[in-house]
């Protein structure tokens, strides 16, 4: 009886009463992935710790589904901890379901897995993240996979690639470091006549201020470790998908033994219940210092799609709510010194690889080095700003004292 009172307990149905009317971004925030009237009055779901889930009896042992990721079977598929997490991102983006994975790397490689194998082709942007190429690269093309770089501005000429073994378009909007804006609907239209699935990571975009299943994503990838977690505090990828794509990615990522901890579930949970407010006000922030910097000598032009002058900001403006609060900045000729002495004398950015949490960072990234269909030759170095939830006023404070050592 014990035993299946523990199995029995964790059948869990979240999400907000169906009687309400169509919910605001901000009411959904609140009431996904939850349900007090099932976890005994707890507002927030419980951290359910297990691996090993035992059964009442051998037929129910035996006759358990092997696809049924959302009820208790092992620790490994989740528990109500992950399933709460899942689908409140999942719901948020506009999306089917969605599967938690230990990085956003893991999320990549996951969605990646599960579309490519010997002999397939795969259409990657030129401007994706680093680590993607690293695993196209290191992994996809040694073992068959022909991996085929494009524009990132390609937009509807994306049908010119597209050849009968191709299995799915990578997308990033907008670029990791350099920020073009891609057009989404239009490769995704190219690409669904063909019936070849759009895979787009979604990480500077969110769930809050990029619906991609609303502009023909498939399948949506996401770095939780930044904004969605939001304070810098947990590792974590989350991959979104429409009904007919989510046994595939599950079942890549059940196959490569990936899980998530439930006790980071609920701490990237409790994040994302604060995102909208957090990327609200990092918006305002990042909109305040791009505009100081577009007015600086050392600073040749800022690379951020929420300003008007910006080549990307009518994709921009017309696809996403919102605007993350990364983006890059070309300074005027300077040697790689001078830049260095410039990031070194930031006392408010930290340097490092991540953004997305609650403190402002600063790289200075060489993407040239990493451009293989396209260059990117912008006529003088690039930075990377993520603005945090610092005063906006002490941030360029701070950068106004340390532009003076580029020269």
């Amino acid at each position: 009886m014990l035993a299946h009172n523990a199995v029995s307990e964790v059948h869990i149905v979240f999400g907000p009463p169906n009687s309400l009317p169509r919910m605001k971004k901000d009411t959904l925030l609140t009431q996904l992935g939850r349900n007090p009237a099932q976890t005994h009055g707890t507002v927030n779901t419980p951290v359910y710790r297990t691996s090993t889930v035992v059964f009442p009896d051998m037929e129910s042992y035996e006759n358990r589904d092997p696809d049924d990721y959302k009820s208790m079977r092992y620790g490994i598929h989740g528990t109500p901890t992950t399933w709460a997490f899942e689908e409140a991102v999942a719901k948020m983006e506009g999306g089917c379901q969605a599967v938690a994975l230990p990085s956003g790397l893991a999320a990549i490689t996951v969605a990646l897995a599960a579309f490519c194998k010997n002999g397939d082709h795969l259409l990657v942007t030129d401007s994706a993240y680093a680590p993607t190429r690293m695993f196209c690269e290191r992994q996809l093309r040694p073992n068959g996979v022909e991996v085929e770089y494009y524009d990132p501005l390609i937009g509807a000429g994306i049908a010119k690639l597209l050849r009968p073994n191709t299995k799915a378009v990578f997308c990033e909007p907008p670029g990791s470091l350099t920020f073009e804006m891609q057009d989404i609907p239009a490769i995704a239209a190219a690409a669904h006549a063909r019936s070849i699935p759009v895979l787009s990571d979604n990480t500077w975009g969110t769930p809050y201020f990029f619906r991609s299943f609303e502009r023909g994503v498939d399948v949506s990838i996401h770095a939780a470790t930044k904004y969605i977690v939001g304070h810098s505090d947990v590792m974590m990828g989350v991959v979104v998908t429409n009904e007919k794509y989510w046994l595939p990615v599950r079942h890549a990522a059940a196959d490569y033994g990936f899980c998530v901890s439930p006790d980071d579930c609920y701490l990237a949970l409790r994040g994302f219940r604060t995102i909208g407010v957090r990327m609200r006000q990092q918006m305002s922030n990042a909109l305040e210092v791009a505009r100081w910097l577009q007015r600086q000598p050392q600073v040749q032009r800022v690379l951020y799609p929420a300003l008007e002058d910006d080549p990307g900001h009518a994709l921009w403006k017309r696809d996403f709510e919102g605007a993350a609060s990364l983006f890059g900045v070309v300074l005027r000729p300077a040697t790689r010194e001078k830049v260095k002495t410039f990031v070194n004398a930031l006392q408010l950015f930290g340097i490092g690889s991540s953004w997305g949490g609650y403190e402002s960072l600063v790289t200075a990234p060489q993407p040239e080095k990493v451009r293989s269909a396209t260059q990117w030759n912008p006529g003088g170095p690039t930075i990377r700003l993520h603005i945090g939830l610092e005063d906006p006023a002490d941030l360029i404070a701070d950068l106004a004292q340390a532009l003076p050592r580029l020269g």
